[in-house]
């Protein structure tokens, strides 16, 4: 426990004194939600109902999303960087548990998801929206977060594991981002026509975003958030179990 409790600080401290790795996941949501606000604040009053008081209300959800992936990769790139300067092999060599060396890196993703989320709705509360439910909306959002930058960390640090690069991660990931722009994170698919709607209507990250963003818009509800936390935690369970078969892949060709 000593050890993974180490490891985990390590990879927050680490990550807390690397701006150049937090800062572009708060700031480019926040300007492409600044932007879209600007463009299209007006066709809130067209959209379905719950209706939101304002775009920025109906954006947060994804806003909040589109950080938690640009962060969860964070994990998985620095696991690859370990592996090559060498301080992965160190680990081996020395007493430290085999899944330590995993969760330290995952506790990294974590901590940087739940700080995105208080950064983010503090801001979005400061330009006028409101979470209509609440604390218990806001623990939903927390959670869901909380679980998605687990489960993108997952993936990252498989990815790093079975490459080994850093940079083999970080230009693996934009084809993520992909998900989040066929899903209703800045549209509602109501709105939507063709064979885009029925693919953002499908799409997982649909369903997560639109359960967060009812507890955003109306209140706090439990089939929308156990709508939102199983998306995310389903992945998150994924994730880990990938990221395992890889860590212990890793082991034995080490």
């Amino acid at each position: 426990m000593s050890a993974t409790l180490g490891l985990a600080r390590r990879s927050i401290v680490g990550l807390m004194r690397q701006p150049t790795v937090f800062v572009p996941g708060m700031l480019f949501p926040l300007l492409i939600a600044a932007v879209q606000n600007s463009t299209l604040s007006g066709a809130v009053k067209f959209f379905p109902a719950p209706v939101p008081e304002s775009f920025f209300q109906f954006v947060m959800a994804a806003t909040i999303v589109q950080g938690v992936l640009f962060g969860g990769v964070s994990g998985g790139s620095d696991l690859a960087l370990d592996i090559e300067n060498g301080f992965f092999e160190r680990l081996l060599a020395s007493p430290v548990s085999r899944p330590a060396i995993l969760v330290g890196r995952l506790a990294g993703s974590i901590t940087m998801g739940a700080a995105q989320v208080v950064v983010f709705v503090a801001i979005f509360l400061a330009l006028g929206a409101h979470v209509r439910g609440g604390v218990g909306g806001l623990l939903v959002v927390l959670i869901t977060a909380m679980l998605l930058a687990l489960g993108i960390g997952g993936l990252a640090a498989a990815a790093g594991l079975r490459t080994g690069s850093a940079e083999a991660v970080q230009n693996t990931f934009p084809l993520v981002f992909i998900a989040i722009f066929i899903s209703s994170a800045f549209f509602p698919t109501e709105r939507m026509n063709g064979w885009y709607r029925a693919v953002a209507q499908h799409n997982p990250v649909t369903w997560m975003i639109d359960g967060m963003r009812y507890q955003i818009i109306v209140g706090f509800d439990l089939r929308q958030a156990f709508k939102a936390i199983a998306v995310s935690g389903t992945l998150a369970v994924f994730a880990l179990v990938l990221a395992t078969s890889q860590l212990r892949r890793r082991l034995r060709v080490a």
